[in-house]
């Protein structure tokens, strides 16, 4: 398809050019996630290990940690999972079908959003897409190399993200609900066998960490430790949500298509579509859940809501999306203008690398290490200071280990001298506080304050 290559050419390389000039720091999971590139593991905290693997691998690539390779896989590999989507639905729907879905596609705003910021689901999607398509594929040709690629790219995306695991979902609902579909028992087993190979280093990792991600996913369910809460407003909130992660008109599309789910392989696409949906909307009842945690309902969804949409609505979906896609690049650019009640629009992702150079100023003037239990502050730190001879710690914790920082760069028992410590409030131990502190961006308000204190007495505060 010559015509979606062009499409997602002239995507990434807007998007790229944009990054290029970029006004915004990174954001305290970027640098979460580019620290853990720097620690290669099978896993991670909070997250299974693709993604750091992934920044690691360009920055690496490229000879540099800038924040433009940090974040640059995040447009391409939207671009390769916009071309496997059109595949997919060149494959179930036609030809026509399959541009409308590379466009539409590239004009999310969750992509367009994936594509300047770095995220555990933009690493996920085109593993994710390709599992669809081999998963189609394999239906139809029986073949066992297109049942290895299914598990194999499953397990990638697994790997990349445990919503990954929605894939086995739909799949286990198509294979019972469409006899069509079923690859056959030798197939199925080639499909199980490749994906177990893929994430069994991370299935090791855990149970030789005390499953340290599974009990944080279990701290972000909520629910699981502290009971239901039945908030019909928290998921109303997070279904509301959705039109503006999918765009508005093709989430109306999509919501069509699960009221009409007959014709050709539709049904089989709502069930790969749905599940994600239904479960976090479940979540946002029981508890609360993130707008971003049912991206893998849209890789089947978009093109269910392109099956939906007549041309002059795929115009129209295309047009609002475009609207919101293309303000976030050029906010990034723009950035810190404009600003709005006297704050910029992009609060949040200003103001962290002046703050950490600044505390690294004042750590290489007073020859002191720093620790602080804030994690966004030493997330950004790390790599703020990442050719800096400064000695970083976080906060000293009993019990289970609040962040990926506390479980591996607690203050040592060995420092017993003074140390710098940075925190949002009251300093502890009376320590000495130091000015020179650069409280902008998302710091403007915040009272962060440093100074001079005992290591043993960090140790000593509960």
């Amino acid at each position: 398809m010559p015509q979606a290559l062009v499409f997602v050419a002239v995507a990434v390389g807007l998007r790229l050019m944009a990054l290029a000039f970029d006004g915004t720091d990174l954001f305290v999971d970027e640098v979460q996630y580019w620290f853990w590139g720097q620690n290669l593991d099978f896993g991670y905290y909070s997250k299974p290990p693709l993604i750091g693997w992934v920044i690691r691998l360009v920055t690496d690539l490229a000879g540099s940690d800038a924040a433009f390779w940090v974040r640059m896989p995040g447009a391409v590999l939207h671009g390769i999972t916009a071309l496997l989507l059109g595949a997919l639905a060149a494959r179930v729907q036609g030809r026509a079908a399959a541009l409308w879905t590379v466009a539409i596609y590239l004009s999310l705003p969750f992509v367009a959003l994936g594509s300047v910021m770095i995220s555990t689901d933009t690493v996920m999607a085109p593993f994710y897409a390709a599992a669809l398509l081999f998963f189609f594929r394999t239906a139809e040709t029986r073949r066992a190399g297109d049942a290895l690629a299914v598990g194999l790219f499953a397990g990638f995306a697994f790997m990349a993200k445990y919503a990954g695991i929605y894939f086995l979902v739909g799949s286990a609902l198509v294979m019972l609900s469409q006899p069509a579909l079923r690859p056959g028992w030798r197939n199925l087993g080639l499909m199980i066998l490749a994906f177990a190979v893929v994430i069994s280093p991370n299935v090791l990792w855990n149970l030789s960490h005390d499953l340290t991600t599974v009990s944080h996913t279990m701290d972000n369910a909520g629910w699981v430790r502290d009971g239901a809460a039945f908030d019909l407003a928290s998921m109303a909130t997070f279904l509301a949500s959705q039109f503006g992660v999918f765009g508005p008109v093709t989430m109306a599309a999509l919501i069509l298509a699960y009221l009409r789910p007959r014709g050709g392989m539709r049904p089989a696409l709502v069930l790969f579509s749905l599940p994600a949906l239904v479960v976090v909307s479940v979540q946002a009842l029981l508890d609360q859940a993130y707008a971003n945690w049912a991206i893998a309902t849209y890789f089947a969804g978009t093109i269910l809501a392109v099956t939906v949409m007549t041309r002059f609505w795929r115009i129209v979906a295309l047009s609002l999306n475009l609207v919101l896609s293309v303000s976030l690049p050029v906010l990034i650019v723009l950035a810190p203008w404009p600003e709005i009640g006297g704050k910029p629009v992009l609060e949040r992702y200003l103001g962290r690398h002046a703050l950490s150079e600044s505390i690294l100023d004042l750590a290489e003037a007073e020859e002191l290490p720093v620790v602080t239990g804030n994690r966004d502050i030493l997330a950004d730190l790390f790599y703020t200071g990442r050719e800096r001879e400064v000695a970083l710690y976080a906060m000293p914790e009993t019990g289970r280990a609040s962040s990926y920082y506390a479980q591996n760069q607690a203050l040592p028992d060995s420092i017993t001298g003074e140390v710098l410590v940075v925190v949002t409030g009251t300093l502890p131990c009376d320590a000495a506080p130091l000015e020179g502190l650069d409280l902008s961006g998302i710091y403007a308000d915040r009272r962060v304050k440093i100074g001079r204190v005992a290591g043993e007495c960090l140790r000593e505060t509960p």
